[in-house]
């Protein structure tokens, strides 16, 4: 497993440690210089005010610090990751998931890092429900782009392992699946493609109410 995909995995796993908001001055001092540490915790404030989380900048710029970025690109990089938060949030409210919350807003901005659209977030979110959350169908979307899956196959695969009505789990472990698939010499989008007609030809009916995303524990 390459060091980007491990990377990835970890992230899944410790998702709700990773999240924790903190305060954004404390984490920030003494690790980003000062002018970007105080850039940093405006950008923060703004997110606050629009209910974005603000741990993903704070971990953006300590990432870029830890980098050796230079100081310049480290600013824009965070709004880069502002712009992504404030994408998903709109693709969730689109779609129908209110209030998203940090955990689906974070992953959907890493959905959208990784390279998936807004209109994919959408199609995600609208599939999710309460057995397989928002959140959790992002993050394993996000991780699938990240490995080269192609936009619509990581799409059809995570949608399809939703409708399939198998365990959260199973969900959760396509990218370890993929990155199995990958290591025997398949590329990402042979090895989605397998999984994903897997998963069709394994669908359950929809529980009643739980058709074209009714079943979303964040709806009304």
């Amino acid at each position: 497993m390459n060091r980007r995909v491990a990377w990835v995995m970890l992230a899944m796993a410790l998702g709700p440690e990773l999240a924790a908001q903190g305060d954004v001055t404390a984490r920030l001092a003494g690790r980003v210089p000062p002018p970007i540490a105080a850039a940093v915790s405006a950008l923060a404030d703004s997110a606050r005010a629009r209910g974005l989380p603000v741990a993903p900048l704070v971990d953006k710029a300590l990432e870029g610090v830890v980098k050796g970025v230079p100081a310049d690109r480290i600013l824009p990089a965070v709004r880069t990751v502002l712009d992504q938060l404030d994408a998903a949030s709109a693709a969730l409210r689109g779609a129908g998931v209110t209030p998203a919350g940090d955990d689906a807003i974070e992953a959907g901005g890493f959905a959208l890092a990784a390279g998936l659209t807004p209109g994919d977030i959408g199609a995600i979110a609208r599939s999710a429900d309460r057995s397989h959350p928002t959140a959790v169908a992002l993050q394993v979307a996000g991780a699938l782009a990240a490995m080269g899956v192609p936009r619509a196959q990581t799409v059809g695969l995570v949608r399809g392992a939703i409708q399939s009505g198998r365990p959260v789990g199973d969900l959760v472990s396509l990218p370890g699946q993929v990155q199995a698939a990958m290591a025997r010499g398949a590329p990402p989008a042979a090895a989605a493609a397998g999984l994903e007609r897997a998963a069709t030809a394994h669908q359950a009916p929809r529980p009643h109410g739980q058709g074209k995303g009714e079943g979303n524990p964040h709806k009304p």
